[in-house]
């Protein structure tokens, strides 16, 4: 048995240290510090230390990644790429996912659309690349092509907009060589051939 010998906030105010035996004994959010309701002089069993560490460790993994998830829509693979990086108890995973999934934070279908609008809308990316940076993200196909069907995408007003963003990197050169690098250009940035064709007339 230990002894609960002192409690120290963090400096972190939503947390604290709690000493056991006159030495750290690890640190608590204040949410199961109340809950548990853990007072000086109180004796813990060894059994009741690791129910409490559990938690403790779970609910700082998951005050981390609410803060990483609330930041802007997330897919599903960006989440475990997270917890792989931090290195996240494989023990708490499961109920991590269940937690921000509960809270509408895991939803690859609406991360797909939020992503899409947003790369239109700032980048005047083109279908092909959308469908790339998805896929990248770990967005399945038939969620990517659905998302892309419902969404209307301007790939000509798009082009022609990156054309006139950039129209100074070929303003020199002559008429039939500067149509040819923007043609060059929008093919980089997956634009179909009928699409460059119009955009560059």
């Amino acid at each position: 048995m230990s002894v609960i010998s002192a409690f120290k906030p963090q400096k972190f105010k939503n947390r604290v240290n709690i000493y056991l035996d006159g030495e750290f004994g690890f640190g608590l959010d204040l949410e199961n510090f109340v809950k548990l309701g853990l007072k000086v002089g109180q004796e813990l069993s060894e059994k009741e230390m690791v129910e409490i560490t559990k938690k403790a460790e779970f609910q700082k993994a998951l005050d981390r990644l609410l803060m990483f998830a609330m930041l802007r829509p997330r897919s599903e693979k960006e989440i475990n790429d997270w917890m792989i990086r931090k290195k996240v108890n494989k023990n708490i995973i499961k109920s991590l996912l269940e937690r921000i999934s509960d809270l509408d934070l895991l939803n690859d279908r609406k991360f797909a659309g939020w992503w899409v609008d947003q790369r239109i809308t700032f980048k005047n990316k083109s279908l092909r690349d959308l469908e790339y940076e998805l896929k990248n993200k770990g967005i399945a196909k038939d969620v990517i092509f659905e998302v892309l069907d419902e969404t209307e995408v301007d790939e000509l007003g798009s082009a022609r907009k990156l054309i006139e963003k950039n129209n100074y990197k070929w303003s020199r050169f002559p008429g039939s060589i500067s149509r040819q690098k923007k043609k060059i250009y929008l093919a980089r940035k997956g634009f179909s051939w009928d699409t460059i064709k119009k955009a560059t007339e």
